[in-house]
């Protein structure tokens, strides 16, 4: 970075400019200005810049996002412009960000998850409904497989299609034409555009799990910025980090991605994290799923040196001990090698192939 950090003498210091990188979307906007006014609360001294840029997958919009193929679709013009020195750091939904990093960037921090789950949102003409409650054939848009393969599953009596754009688009969409009885989105985005009083029904996870990272947002940064680093890792939330890294390691270990139905559930008692993963045929009818658990309490000596250059799948989180991280990794490692002793890459070979002739 070109700008001098703070001087410490707390008299001549040097006002930083700290660029901020965004999407343009309005939720993008919103997610961003969260972090960075807890920044400027935590960090009085410094200045932020936010830079807002269209990404590859806000551009394409008459396709899939499974059948693009890409895996950075709304990360990538965001990390060059991070590569390029054009902005210090990045705020992205973390399902967003593919589970390999390219070299030179970081996870700094995971902030504390919203609620993770899908939520229903009906058109006007079906208030007061849940799914079970929607007529025969009636269409539901989704563009995730993953949703669409557990819901297919378990109401068999409902149509689903592909819908795209973001979340005004598709609300859109929904409501001022009659092509859908209902859509499903992340209940996270949702609320954090204040649309809370549009869910009709949160999907339980016996209905639908949800996707890898869903409902917690990630700061990316450059690894070699130190100072940086250390600035925003005091938004990391233990039990969220923790949370995300096995399903992270989950993901990575089945080589998942947008094109195939993998999901997760997550949960933090009494010391243990649970972890439960799935994968899914397109249509939901084969399916495996499986539930692992690990202590990750901390013993006596939780004074442990974290070594700041180690990330576990793309997330550097030196506030917390390694060892309990290491064991989170773990944890989603030793699921997906379960679930694949299983068959779990046969059923995710024949999803992709399907996905790609659809």
């Amino acid at each position: 970075m070109s700008e001098e950090a703070s001087s410490q003498d707390g008299n001549g210091k040097v006002s930083r400019v700290i660029r901020v990188g965004t999407r343009k979307s309005q939720l993008a906007r919103i997610q961003t200005d969260s972090v960075a006014e807890t920044l400027k609360e935590l960090y009085p001294d410094i200045h932020l810049e936010i830079v807002a840029m269209s990404t590859t997958g806000d551009k394409i919009l008459d396709t899939a996002l499974s059948k693009i193929g890409e895996k950075s679709l709304f990360t990538k013009e965001l990390e060059n412009a991070l590569e390029r020195n054009e902005v210090d750091l990045v705020v992205h939904s973390l399902k967003d960000l593919p589970t390999t990093l390219p070299p030179g960037f970081t996870i700094g921090a995971v902030l504390k998850r919203e609620n993770p789950h899908d939520a229903v949102v009906l058109h006007p003409s079906h208030a007061g409904k849940t799914l079970d409650m929607l007529p025969e054939n009636s269409v539901i848009g989704t563009s995730s497989l993953r949703r669409a393969a557990q819901l297919k599953k378990r109401f068999p009596h409902l149509d689903f299609k592909d819908i795209r754009g973001n979340l005004n688009t598709r609300l859109k969409k929904l409501d001022e034409k009659n092509d859908f009885a209902a859509i499903i989105l992340a209940a996270a985005g949702l609320r954090r555009m204040g649309w809370e009083s549009r869910i009709s029904q949160i999907l339980e996870p016996d209905d639908c799990m949800y996707a890898v990272g869903q409902g917690a947002l990630a700061v990316e940064v450059r690894a070699r910025d130190a100072d940086i680093l250390e600035m925003v890792s005091i938004l990391h939330d233990p039990d969220t980090v923790l949370r995300c890294i096995a399903e992270r390691a989950f993901l990575r270990r089945l080589e998942g991605g947008c094109s195939v139905p993998v999901a997760v559930h997550t949960q933090v008692k009494d010391s243990q994290l649970y972890l439960t993963g799935a994968v899914y045929s397109l249509d939901g009818s084969n399916s495996l799923k499986e539930t692992m658990q690990v202590s990750i309490a901390v013993g006596t000596q939780s004074s442990e040196k974290v070594d700041e250059q180690v990330q576990r799948v793309g997330v550097t989180a030196n506030k917390i001990p390694g060892s309990v991280q290491d064991e989170a990794e773990k944890l989603g490692v030793d699921l997906a090698d379960l679930l694949l002793s299983k068959g779990a890459k046969e059923i995710l070979t024949v999803a992709r192939q399907l996905n790609d002739v659809r």
